[in-house]
């Protein structure tokens, strides 16, 4: 407890309760609130039972393992065919749904993101408000309850129960947060489009479908997108985490112009290569950004304002009765305390007196006396079993004062952690895993870039782009080595189809051994043979690395000099022929004896022209003539 007011503390550890694995199922994913009323954050309502049953853990882990080795199989099924286009892929009806495709979600994209940068700003506090900062962390934090700063419904895992620090801040009558709460990112839309994005992510997977169909390779890349996509959306929505509003809002936006470009480009306009590359950029800056901000989550704390109730003893004096008819009561009671042995009729008869003497006659005469009839008024006026208020004179004469326990409220800070469930924090884990990995290949192949292109060893005619450069290397790295694992994956396959096919037909492969399987048409060695050029073509050209118009010029300027090389090669070839061949071995022989610059000029000038008329021969690679189809290894060289 503090009382210096709200503050915010980064770096605390989380509490070991956050970091159990398996992690609690507790508490159930919470449907969107419906009051019968359709909004934006909530359109329409969405039945508990399919709501909670969509976030079971076995419908996105069993779509996620079966799309990604279906799409293993087919990848490596098209390279077998040679990756022709399916006879699908040709058809207009196929060239419909690609466009409807990328247009709808395209637009739904943009819808999502839309409606949550509204979930946002109906969350958020203003900048103006007091405790404006600790308040915006607060609100990214606790997304249930009505908004305000201390005024969350978080779950309470020791009691299993929800609650407020708030004690004016009531739950539902199931218990749950109250569905009538405004002001916060669950209610406010998370809850809804964050339910309809997770589902999304399943649709998606008609991308590659798309990609197959037109004979082209589905990436390990996009692969591994898809499929974590799904579980990152699944446990962030199925444990209600925090964080899981970024990657809602940043995906649907950079999907909402990734299907926008797929449109223009499906409808045959030529679009710049700057937006994909741009497109590219910020994907990878997603997977930066979302990790670290995920992250943080694990070690933020900050105090909320709590009423804490305070009792207080007080003595007072004790109250006076204003009419006449308790005071002489309380003095008739303290003469019969005083006189134990009176009777009843001289009591009676003392208080005709004292009423009398106080101008009530009406009363004296409703005295009853003991031994005479009650009048029936006064049998009227009686109520049974109704204790009359008893108040000792004496007693309050030797007491004057008396003990009263007051409440007092006091409003003290307390510090909460941003993340209050091991479900919450099992859904962060899970996004670190499934970006930890491409956030790492990146961040090496980067580096290792921007060291090479920073070196003062190396020509530039473009410095400032040299970051840029250098991360367009690094996303090129991090595909070609995801892209390598996968033919790995493909292989295996390849080996287990040709396993299962020989055991079928009752072979065996010679002296029990795996024979080497062949990629497409290609021997092994003829493919180790194409990935060796293809990586020292990229490496001499990343090396030169120099602007197109410098390119251009040095190409012109070769071509020139190959002119001039044979020109002076066929001058020299018709000197031959005209002079014979015996004066044109005296003059050789001649130059030879005589070791002038004149001479050492000619001899050099033969032998270059005699390179260049017989280029030497190099050798073929093994087995290339007994593999390779005339459309195989086009733009390998």
């Amino acid at each position: 407890m503090s009382g210096a007011g709200p503050s915010l503390h980064p770096g605390d550890w989380p509490s070991r309760a956050v970091l159990q694995f398996p992690p609690d199922a507790a508490p159930s994913p919470i449907p969107p609130p419906w009051t019968g009323e359709s909004t934006f954050a909530n359109p329409f309502p969405i039945p508990e039972d399919i709501y909670q049953g969509a976030l079971s853990y076995k419908v996105p882990l069993t779509i996620a393992s079966v799309y990604f080795v279906t799409v293993t199989y087919i990848n490596w099924y098209n390279r077998q065919h040679g990756n022709k286009p399916w006879r699908i892929a040709k058809t207009r009806p196929f060239y419909a749904f690609v466009i409807f495709h990328n247009v709808f979600l395209a637009v739904y994209s943009a819808v999502t993101c839309v409606a949550m940068i509204r979930c946002l700003k109906h969350s958020f506090p203003h900048y103006s408000e007091p405790n404006a900062v600790v308040g915006t962390i607060d609100a990214l934090c606790k997304i249930h309850g009505p908004r305000g700063l201390g005024d969350a419904v978080t779950y309470r895992a020791n009691n299993d129960t929800w609650g407020s620090l708030n004690s004016k801040v009531l739950v539902g009558p199931n218990g749950t947060p109250d569905p009538s709460d405004v002001g916060r990112i669950w209610n406010e839309g998370l809850a809804f489009w964050g339910w309809w994005f997770y589902l999304s992510k399943f649709y998606e997977v008609l991308d590659t479908a798309i990609i197959l169909a037109k004979g082209k390779r589905s990436t390990t890349l996009q692969k591994y997108h898809h499929a974590g996509a799904m579980l990152s959306m699944w446990a962030g929505m199925r444990f209600m985490s925090p964080p899981i509003w970024m990657f809602a809002l940043v995906n649907s936006g950079i999907h909402a112009m990734m299907y926008t470009y797929y449109t223009v480009s499906a409808l045959g306009f030529r679009v710049p290569n700057i937006v994909k590359r741009t497109l590219t950029t910020l994907q990878i800056t997603q997977f930066l950004v979302g990790s670290a901000f995920a992250a943080i989550h694990l070690f933020v704390s900050y105090t909320v304002p709590v009423s804490i109730a305070y009792k207080v003893a007080e003595k007072v004096a004790p109250k006076v009765s204003t009419t006449v008819s308790s005071a002489i009561a309380s003095a008739t009671e303290s003469v019969a305390e005083a006189l134990p042995t009176a009777t009843g009729a001289a009591v009676a008869f003392l208080r005709k007196l004292i009423y009398r003497a106080a101008g009530d006659e009406g009363l004296a005469e409703n005295i009853p006396v003991p031994g005479h009839p009650v009048p029936i008024r006064q049998q009227q006026q009686v109520v049974a079993n109704e204790p009359a208020p008893v108040h000792n004179a004496v007693h309050d004469f030797f007491h004057p004062h008396e003990t009263v326990e007051k409440t007092f409220y006091r409003n003290e800070y307390q510090t909460v952690p941003c993340v209050d469930t091991s479900g919450q924090a099992f859904a962060i884990y899970v996004n670190l895993i499934y970006l930890a990995p491409l956030t790492i290949l990146f961040m090496r192949f980067f580096f290792k870039s921007y060291l090479r292109r920073s070196s003062p060893n190396t020509k530039r005619d473009f410095k400032p782009r040299t970051i840029s450069d250098a991360a367009g290397d690094a996303s090129r790295s991090v595909e070609r080595e995801l892209d390598s694992l996968d033919k790995s994956a493909e292989d295996a396959i390849s080996s287990g189809v040709n396993i299962a096919r020989d055991a079928v037909r009752g072979r065996r492969p010679a002296n029990s051994q795996i024979k080497d399987e062949r990629q497409g048409s290609m021997s092994p060695a003829n493919q180790k043979f194409l990935e060796n050029v293809n990586r020292r073509v990229s490496e001499k050209l990343q090396e030169l690395d120099e602007g197109v118009d410098a390119t251009s010029k040095k190409a012109r300027q070769m071509a020139k000099d190959l002119v001039g090389k044979v020109e002076d090669a066929g001058d020299v070839i018709e000197d031959e022929y005209s002079n014979g061949k015996a004066s044109a071995s005296q003059r050789s022989a001649s130059n030879t004896r005589r070791p002038n610059k004149k001479g050492s000029h000619l001899s050099l000038k033969s032998q270059t022209n005699e390179s260049v008329a017989k280029p030497e021969q190099e050798p073929e690679p093994k087995d290339i003539n007994n593999t390779l189809d005339e459309s195989e290894g086009k733009g390998k060289f």
